[in-house]
């Protein structure tokens, strides 16, 4: 189980020099003028861990795999991008299946980048690419209906009459203006079915991203200010940064740039504000397995019960849990080692109701 998350935003508002940043790859083509971007982009990263990093050589494993995210970067978005203006239909549907969307929201004032206002007005920006995403889902949803209808004058089953008029309150509910986000019968049967089909864009749980330039990047400004009313608004999340300055730290050495970082006052890199956005949105925690062979991540929702987290290793995992060994991080750290922590009483063996939380280290037996 990977997080993906798909960038969207106007033309020139810094997502693809976040991209490349972000990625530490330049194969996102960064040029100042719309629509540079015309294939999308795929880059797969490692999510920094300082933890697993330690559980490696404590546990003098041969390998550290890291969880990752998938991050998509598709073409700058303008007014008219669900009707195919510049480009941007053809886009809508490379995120569809994206755990969350992040969307970039120009919040820095250069008049040597084009933008297609002249001065950044971050509430314009925002509602342009979110009409777009509900326009896109209101044209999946006009057709489904239609789909339906026809289908239910055929064979007149619950299921579909269900489906059918949960579609037809999707419809008036974006008709009105509003995003699937503000839907509240999200819980209903007849949604999550259709959700799970439809892919909703507007469904999707959103993360802004306020791109200021580098004076502005610890303090915020006016511009951020106004995203952050929006995403509070959204119940949305909302990470400051200075693509600019994230793109320059590309290369570096991890001394070089935590110097770097130090003179600009920042802490914490984008990359890792992005995914600790990300994981929070989405409720998502992170178990470790520790080996001489590897020390690895495994992404879980928050919740889950040691077999179904110990199904993203191999569905026989889960198919045949017996019990899990459960060591916390700071045991593990403590003691140094597994048996070291087994003979001082700190391991735990826990059953199929166990509910594994973040940092643990497990091992889980079974029989297929």
């Amino acid at each position: 189980m990977s997080l993906s998350i798909g960038i969207v935003g106007l033309p020139n508002v810094g997502k693809s020099t976040l991209f490349n940043a972000l990625t530490k790859a330049q194969n996102a083509e960064a040029a100042n003028y719309p629509f540079c971007t015309i294939e999308p982009n795929k880059a797969i990263v490692a999510v920094p861990d300082t933890r697993l990093e330690e559980l490696a050589v404590l546990g003098k494993s041969a390998q550290t795999i890291f969880a990752t995210i998938e991050f998509i970067d598709i073409a700058g978005l303008v007014k008219g991008a669900s009707q195919g203006e510049g480009l941007g239909n053809q886009f809508l549907g490379n995120i569809r299946d994206v755990d969350a969307i992040l969307h970039v929201v120009r919040c820095f004032e250069d008049p040597g980048v084009i933008h297609v206002n002249e001065t950044p007005d971050p509430t314009d920006d925002i509602n342009v690419i979110n009409t777009e995403l509900a326009l896109a889902d209101w044209q999946q949803l006009e057709k489904k209906v239609e789909r339906l209808e026809r289908q239910l004058k055929a064979k007149n089953v619950p299921e579909l009459k269900a489906q059918l008029e949960m579609a037809q309150r999707l419809l008036t509910h974006i008709t009105d203006g509003q995003g699937i986000w503000t839907f509240r019968d999200q819980d209903d049967d007849a949604f999550i079915a259709l959700n799970q089909e439809m892919r909703f864009l507007t469904a999707k749980p959103m993360i802004y991203v306020a791109n200021v330039d580098e004076e502005n990047v610890n303090t915020g400004n006016e511009y951020r200010d106004i995203a952050q009313g929006i995403a509070d608004e959204q119940g949305a999340a909302l990470v400051t940064l200075c693509a600019q300055m994230e793109a320059e730290m590309v290369g570096l050495s991890d001394e070089e740039q935590a110097e770097y970082m130090a003179l600009a006052g920042v802490e914490v890199s984008g990359l890792q504000q992005l995914i600790r956005a990300g994981y929070e949105l989405l409720n998502l925690i992170s178990y470790f397995t520790v080996g001489e062979k590897e020390a690895r991540a495994w992404t879980i929702q928050k919740g889950w019960s040691a077999p179904k987290a110990a199904g993203v290793i191999h569905t026989d995992f889960e198919k045949g849990f017996i019990r899990a060994e459960v060591i916390t991080y700071n045991d593990f750290v403590e003691h140094g080692n597994r048996v070291a922590v087994k003979a001082a009483g700190a391991m735990r063996v826990e059953g199929k109701e166990y509910i594994v939380k973040d940092g643990d280290i497990m091992n889980f037996l079974f029989n297929v």
